[in-house]
């Protein structure tokens, strides 16, 4: 027997390809098919069953494409109303796998149909549970999602539910299996996330603090304090696996044309589209083309390009580096943003051998910041999230967090020079980009960020918060 946890980092995904004497299964596939097929092809091993453990939010599911692919069975759990041809599970029903089985637990709490998969071993001995997002190393899924989709739940009811799932159904499993979840730190669907991607059942039972001795109304109380708001895009990802989306295969064929300065410039006239660059930062910072946005591919690319890019059907233009188009085009629909129409062939270098209008955003260090601080009406500007400003930011510096830009962009005041930073650099630029190409031409980069402001004796850092003036 083999199992394989295929960890996705930008998005924090867990999939698991389990295989055993010629037959294999894959759990929570991402969109791509092409690394699981050829994993089965490599074992010589015929995929039988897709199981899903939910309907995802965070990420558009592989399990259609792989489906016709490979001719395997899709299998959600009890309740789940797929528009597509799957199985839905009853509560312990059992399937066979080579030699071993996997019997669908039913888990309702993180969505109603959400379900773990329990594996056993040929001699029915209990292996490891594939949680999805019911238990995570660390936390539980946050119960607040399900209600974007079905209107009569409240994310306390769903609280509850998790809370008889886990006690019920989890709590009571052998404390030496093996926990395999579908998210780890990063990921937006839980908020106390470990950097581990896997545990034993029993150690969770010891450090998690969702599977504590407590009654339910503390439970409740514990889990659904402090979640921020999900990313916009989330009930979009939702209703593509509830619905099935557009096959990968087309969406590559279509986001991978290649064109030319003069044919690039006239694609985004005619449709309007977003001119996304996926360089890094300070490359982006000395030349882009006009109007477009950065939001790097090294970085947490596809949960931002979710956070900041509302609508989901809009037609996107790509400037890449050369040869990162497809993965930069596969990233997109990972979030189900389908709807790339080409790219810059040859890039930027191209664009200016053209004799094509570049620009720029002006980036400083922080010792040139240290000077230009003791000019009239400069701003530092921290771009981080609350909690990090919270706990230490610059003296008199300003916040308004990059999740947070469409809200607060009034703030930005024209008789003003901000000069913004976020932890490392790479908020920053995309926080610049948006502002740029809407009109913006007051925003300075700090290159480093809080790290290298906090390193140098020229500022001071606090910890007491302040909100930023609306004057």
């Amino acid at each position: 027997m083999r199992i394989e946890q295929i960890y996705t980092g930008c998005l924090a995904q867990g999939a698991y390809y389990i295989e055993d004497n010629g037959e294999a299964v894959v759990i929570d596939p991402l969109r791509e098919t092409a690394p699981y097929i050829e994993r089965a092809t490599k074992d010589n091993a015929t995929f039988k069953y897709i199981f899903e453990t939910h309907f995802h939010a965070d990420f558009v599911s592989g399990h259609i494409d792989l489906a016709k692919k490979t001719g395997a069975q899709i299998v959600y759990g009890p309740t789940a109303k797929p528009a597509f041809e799957a199985h839905v599970a009853t509560d312990g029903e059992v399937f066979q796998v080579g030699d071993v089985t996997i019997t669908a637990i039913h888990t309702p709490g993180h969505t109603m149909e959400s379900t773990c998969y329990l594996l056993k071993d040929a001699d029915g001995k209990s292996i490891g549970l594939f949680t999805g997002d019911t238990l995570f190393i660390g936390d539980v899924g946050r119960p607040d999602l399900a209600q974007k989709i079905e209107g009569n739940l409240t994310e306390e009811k769903l609280a509850g539910y998790l809370y008889d799932s886990l006690h019920t159904k989890i709590i009571p499993l052998r404390d030496d299996i093996t926990i395999y979840p579908a998210h780890g730190a990063g990921s937006a669907c839980g908020k106390n996330m470990s950097k581990e991607t896997t545990d034993k059942l029993g150690h969770q039972k010891q450090v998690n603090y969702a599977l504590q001795l407590m009654d339910k109304e503390t439970f409740v109380k514990k889990v659904t304090e402090g979640l921020t708001p999900p990313p916009a895009y989330f009930p979009l990802n939702v209703m593509l696996n509830m619905q099935g989306s557009e096959s990968i295969d087309l969406v590559l064929q279509k986001g991978l044309k290649a064109l030319a300065p003069k044919e690039f410039e006239e694609v985004a006239n005619e449709t309007g589209a977003l001119l996304l660059d996926t360089r890094e930062g300070q490359k982006f910072a000395e030349g882009f083309v006009p109007g477009s946005i950065n939001i790097g591919i090294d970085g947490n690319f596809a949960p931002w390009v979710g956070a900041l890019i509302p609508d989901i059907n809009q037609p996107v233009l790509l400037i890449t580096e050369r040869g990162r188009e497809e993965e930069v085009v596969t990233r997109l629909a990972r979030v189900g943003y389908d709807n790339t129409v080409g790219f810059l062939q040859g890039g930027l270098e191209k664009w200016k051998e053209a004799g094509k209008e570049t620009d720029s955003i002006p980036s400083i260090g922080v010792h040139e910041l240290g000077e230009k601080m003791n000019q009239n009406n400069a701003v530092i500007l921290d771009i981080r999230k609350q909690s990090e400003y919270s706990a230490e930011h610059i003296i008199d510096a300003e916040n308004i967090p990059l999740e947070d830009i469409n809200n607060h962009m009034s703030v930005i005041r024209n008789d003003k020079t901000y000069y913004v930073h976020c932890a490392g650099g790479y908020r920053s630029m995309i926080f610049n980009s948006i502002l740029r190409a809407r009109g913006y031409h007051n925003l300075v980069d700090i290159r480093g960020g809080f790290k290298a402001l906090k390193d140098t004796d020229s500022f001071s850092v606090s910890a007491q918060s302040c909100q930023i003036s609306k004057a």
